[in-house]
């Protein structure tokens, strides 16, 4: 039985430590040593629901190829049960430049190969059905999958998914926003379409978060600001801050805690991955329930 499956978002994250956001436009810069390791939103909300202490599978495709190992072994490394298979294109990479206040700017490369959907629905539906939660990340091979297993999803499993920078419009994303029963969605590109999107998906909660401003918790038509957490050291690194605070919400929540309770608390665990170097926490970093 596991407390979290999460379906999709594994990859490999370059980072590169710059002296300044925006960089200037010179021939070369000399940075700090380049890092590759596990990253991605599926691995940053697995291996932080794992470092809180639930029990916690992942479903996904990654290549045979270099990168692809680095996410192999790092999961081996944490005990996390996946469940893998090859794709022809290779595993996902993000090359994340982090400026000296830990705040960083993602490019990413998706990698999709496209075709058929890579597992079959009945295993998914297996997986899902042994597991309290899951967690949808928005790929497009879960995207073709969740009308097969959205049954399966109802029948007292919790859902959750991060639609990322949607901008309220792109129809790719509403398939998981109408699945899920919990959203979270940065503000970014929403601006001031946030409570009107979130009225649309109600009566499901709704989380709109601002990185350092804390993030508005839309729920039964209210709004409440939770305000992001101090960080427990200096901030080291940003990325997989969002994906720590979602691991949050699933902990506390699957504990009993209210919305208000689970979203604070999210808060302190995002600061607390914020002043860690990469998404393979070490125990005690990230603050129990």
């Amino acid at each position: 039985m596991y407390d979290v499956l999460v379906l999709g978002g594994l990859g490999v994250d370059v980072r590169v430590r710059v002296p300044g956001l925006p960089l200037p436009v010179v021939d070369s810069v000399t940075v700090e040593p380049i890092d590759l390791r596990i990253g991605n939103t599926g691995a940053g909300v697995a291996l932080a629901a794992h470092a809180l202490g639930l029990r916690v599978a992942v479903v996904d495709t990654i290549g045979a190829d270099p990168a692809g190992d680095v996410v192999r072994a790092a999961l081996g490394r944490t005990g996390v049960y996946a469940v893998l298979t090859e794709d022809p294109a290779g595993t996902r990479r993000s090359v994340n430049l982090v400026d000296p206040a830990g705040r960083r700017m993602s490019l990413y490369d998706p990698r999709s190969a496209g075709g058929p959907a890579p597992f079959p629905a009945a295993q998914l539906a297996a997986l899902a059905h042994d597991s309290t939660h899951v967690h949808l990340s928005i790929m497009a091979w879960v995207r073709d999958l969740l009308p097969a297993i959205g049954d399966v999803l109802g029948e007292g499993v919790g859902t959750s998914t991060d639609l990322h920078d949607w901008d309220g419009q792109n129809a790719y994303h509403r398939p998981f926003a109408d699945l899920a029963e919990l959203v979270l969605v940065s503000g970014t590109a929403l601006g001031d379409r946030a409570r009107a999107v979130a009225a649309v998906l109600a009566p499901r909660p709704v989380l709109v978060t601002h990185g350092a401003d804390g993030a508005d918790l839309h729920l039964g038509g209210r709004v409440s600001r939770v305000p992001a957490a101090t960080p427990p050291g200096p901030v080291v690194d940003t990325n997989g801050a969002g994906d720590a605070f979602a691991a949050g919400i699933l902990a506390a929540r699957l504990r009993g805690a209210t919305w208000q309770e689970a979203v604070g608390y999210a808060a302190r665990v995002a600061a607390a991955a914020c002043t860690h170097d990469g998404m393979e926490y070490p125990p005690g970093l990230l603050p129990l329930p």
